[in-house]
């Protein structure tokens, strides 16, 4: 079982977004996704964000996200990002 749930992770990535706009994440997908990309950072040779407590890049990247070391940025925003 993973830890923290997804419903967890998606509430933190989520904790930004004003009322009324929409949610960064709105699915576990998402957070999948967001995850892998991550932990593929970390075995390319990225420094973790977090106090390494586990060996595994996957759980290191769990535990960025639930501490809010990593944003997940939307496709409206990479297109701002990619414009400027």
């Amino acid at each position: 079982m993973l830890h923290p749930s997804y419903n967890d992770l998606m509430k933190i990535v989520n904790s930004e977004v004003e009322p009324g706009e929409q949610p960064v994440v709105n699915s576990r997908y998402s957070i999948v996704i967001a995850t892998a990309r991550r932990a593929r950072q970390i075995i390319d040779g990225a420094q973790p964000m977090v106090d390494v407590v586990y060996p595994k890049p996957l759980s290191i990247a769990v535990e960025e996200l639930y501490q809010s070391k990593v944003k997940i940025v939307g496709d409206d925003e990479k297109k701002d990002e990619s414009a400027s």
